[in-house]
């Protein structure tokens, strides 16, 4: 008997152990974001997170966590939505964005995107309005971001020739590479000057060129494209080299009828499209 109880002592040991091993190691949700801003009221603080630097003109991704100031423990069970303004001298408008949504069933980071189609200047600014809701009561914060022009044109608004008013933008690759990337782009129409629907059905045609180099282009390009209603656009960006490139676009839609945007002329330096994204790496 005292054999067998050794024995499965040994046996317990044995199974907690690689139970203990086999344990998924936890998930880090704020894994490569960088906190950008903390919003604080009476009862919570709200951080915001990016990937690289603070907000820019054009398609960011957010992320934030609710703190209680009381416990310091983060919110789990938050209902979030937010809502960016513009102050214009004569009006104030809205942008593209999407729901806020939880990263995990469990955890404490909600995520969603905003689309700043123009840059803060001297005397116009944007707001980001968060409402809350836990346990039944509802919360609300209003504080001013930073959203200086961007380095490079990763956003463009214009009107197509149907007449609607449109905003296209330059989502991924974060870090472009040498060789065919993966592309997302958002495209996003005007219903008012506080709503921004995603444009579904259509197409973004890209041309990546280099107009350094002769304007030549690349090989291999997949254009834009919806997987499901509601989504972004994706497709593949071919770059054979490191430099600058402007990734000239047309907007189709669901007939295949051009609404913006220029073919580009083969072996003429100076073609590009009326409507384009710039990169550079």
């Amino acid at each position: 008997m005292k054999f067998l109880r050794i024995l499965l002592l040994v046996l317990v040991t044995i199974i907690s152990s690689c139970s203990s091993n086999n344990d998924p190691a936890p998930v880090d949700e704020l894994d490569g974001l960088t906190k950008f801003k903390e919003i604080t009221n009476s009862t919570h603080t709200i951080e915001l997170y990016k990937h690289m630097t603070g907000l820019e003109q054009g398609y960011n991704e957010i992320a934030l966590k609710i703190k209680d100031n009381t416990t310091n423990q983060y919110i789990t069970n938050a209902t979030v939505t937010w809502m960016p303004l513009m102050h214009m001298t004569m009006m104030t408008h809205s942008c593209p964005k999407s729901p806020v949504t939880k990263v995990s069933t469990a955890g404490s980071v909600y995520q969603g995107y905003i689309v700043f189609q123009m840059a803060q200047n001297a005397t116009e600014y944007w707001d980001l309005k968060i409402d809350y809701t836990i346990n039944g009561t509802a919360y609300s914060m209003t504080s001013v971001v930073d959203v200086p022009a961007s380095a490079k044109q990763r956003v463009t608004t214009f009107t197509g020739s149907d007449g609607v008013k449109y905003i296209a933008a330059y989502a991924d690759p974060h870090h472009p590479a040498v060789g065919l990337n993966d592309m997302v782009a958002g495209v996003w129409k005007m219903q008012d000057m506080m709503t921004f629907p995603v444009v579904d059905g259509f197409k973004l045609k890209i041309d990546p060129r280099m107009p350094s180099m002769g304007n030549h282009g690349s090989p291999n390009n997949v254009d834009l494209t919806q997987t499901g209603a509601g989504d972004l656009y994706n497709g593949k960006l071919s770059l054979t080299m490191t430099g600058y490139w402007r990734i000239n676009l047309q907007l189709l839609n669901a007939s295949n009828e051009v609404l913006k945007g220029e073919a580009i002329v083969e072996n003429d330096p100076l073609s590009v499209s009326s409507i384009y994204f710039e990169i550079e790496f």
